[in-house]
């Protein structure tokens, strides 16, 4: 079974699971997960994790995320994006590119964001977007995200072409709703595409169709290796005996490591790292524990 991360060029229309479904079943894969979702309107960069490489998906998410997106001014739908109902329109006063640069100035850093009632987050169980579908909106806690970067990439007198680059966590519908209030208006989500999930930034991707051909003809594209996900993770190499007590979700003390090419180098508790054999076959991720072993946290079944 094949263990490994594939970058889907995920295209409009077709919801992210959707999506991995597909991905999954033209490998042959027995598990699979995304790393973020991708609304169906987005495209762009959707990391697959397949079988094994499940197990650092929750690692992946963590990172940061490069959006290229456009604002159409003057109309705020339902949903946020160009699939909803309009709900609200105001007329989009004239726009300078000095004004938007510094407005989007002030929406960089640390923001405190409240969650779209179209999202999957869920209310007692409930995707909120069940609710939002039956007209019932319901109070929902701002959270804590960080937008990075947020660049001006063109204007025309009903639209602006933005990239962000930004945390785990952030509706870009939001932002473009809170940046169209901003500039004295409303908007929405026109178009969405993203352009890299860390640590993946320039990394080609595979469009669906041609991706499900080249799987139909028995030539399926090679999947990155599970620790391509975790690139900044230091690198243990284990002893054979280490490799064996590991498997059995044994901590390793610092006995064990000491004076080879396991040993954690005065990193301090905490530290997560990655556990290979001799032969440098990916064993497990661990973490560094307070006497200087190492603790595992997920073994790899390769």
């Amino acid at each position: 079974m094949p263990s490994g991360i594939l970058l889907l060029d995920k295209p409009q229309g077709l919801s992210s699971n959707a999506a991995l479904q597909r991905v999954r079943h033209a490998f042959g894969a027995g598990k699979a997960g995304h790393v973020g979702s991708l609304d169906p309107l987005a495209t762009g960069m959707l990391p697959i994790c397949l079988d094994e490489a499940t197990k650092i998906a929750g690692e992946i998410l963590a990172g940061r995320k490069r959006y290229e997106f456009t604002i159409a001014l003057g109309a705020r739908t339902a949903t946020g994006d160009a699939e909803g109902d309009v709900v609200e329109s105001a007329p989009v006063p004239n726009l300078g590119t000095a004004h938007i640069e510094a407005v989007l100035a002030t929406l960089t850093g640390v923001q405190r964001q409240v969650p779209p009632m179209y999202s999957a987050l869920k209310q007692g169980g409930r995707p909120l977007y069940e609710l939002a579908r039956r007209g019932v909106e319901i109070e929902r806690a701002p959270r804590e995200v960080t937008i990075h970067a947020l660049t001006l990439a063109g204007r025309r007198a009903d639209a602006i072409d933005l990239a962000v680059e930004c945390s785990k966590g952030t509706y870009v519908r939001t932002l473009a709703e809170d940046l169209a209030r901003a500039l004295g208006t409303v908007g929405h989500v026109s178009r969405l595409h993203r352009a890299w999930v860390e640590p993946f930034a320039g990394e080609a991707m595979w469009p669906l169709e041609p991706l499900l051909a080249a799987c139909r003809a028995g030539t399926p594209p090679a999947l990155l290796p599970i620790d391509r996900g975790i690139p900044g993770w230091p690198a243990l190499t284990l002893c054979g005996r280490s490799v064996a007590r590991v498997r059995q979700g044994q901590t390793l003390g610092a006995a064990d490591l000491a004076g080879g090419p396991a040993s954690p180098a005065g990193a301090p508790p905490g530290t997560l790292v990655r556990l290979r054999d001799e032969a440098g076959q990916l064993v497990g991720l661990g973490e560094v524990s307070a006497f200087g072993g190492v603790r595992p946290r997920r073994i790899f079944n390769l």
